[in-house]
């Protein structure tokens, strides 16, 4: 009896572990390590790896490389600024591409994206080039840009 549940609780620890959260899921694509620091710097890496669930537009290294590098800079050092942009990229619950719709979606910074689905999705003036990266705790979706709020 003891060996099935050593067993089963190495089982049960196994599954445990693969499970990952939206920041986990972020870092393990590696493609995602300027957001990764943002988020850090913000001191947003608990909140995402919370409960949730979350959607999270995601910016990839190559939409902040859009920004100018001085301008990133100044962003990284200003902690209420860049909380405002990162959380302007997430919407509470977990929303499914198939569940898209076009329109106004409220924000976890308070401000409303808009959402357009002729000829692909945007979100503002972001495209979404990735969908439906599933985490334990919510969805990420990939986007090309970093989107500003207003």
């Amino acid at each position: 009896m003891k060996k099935y549940f050593a067993i089963g609780a190495l089982a049960l620890s196994a599954l445990s572990a693969q499970a990952k959260d939206i920041v986990d899921t972020a870092v393990a694509a590696g493609n995602f390590n300027t957001l990764a620091t943002a988020l850090q710097a913000a001191g947003l890496i608990e909140t995402l790896k919370g409960k949730g669930p979350f959607t999270v537009f995601a910016p990839t290294d190559e939409a902040f490389a859009k920004i100018p590098k001085a301008d990133l800079d100044a962003l990284l050092k200003d902690k209420a600024k860049l909380t405002a942009v990162l959380t302007y990229h997430v919407v509470p619950g977990k929303v499914m591409a198939k569940d898209v719709k076009a329109g106004k979606v409220k924000t976890v910074q308070g401000s409303e994206l808009t959402i357009s689905t002729s000829g692909g999705v945007m979100v503002d003036k972001a495209k979404v080039t990735a969908t439906d990266i599933v985490a334990d705790n919510g969805v990420i979706h990939v986007i090309d840009s970093v989107i500003m709020p207003k």
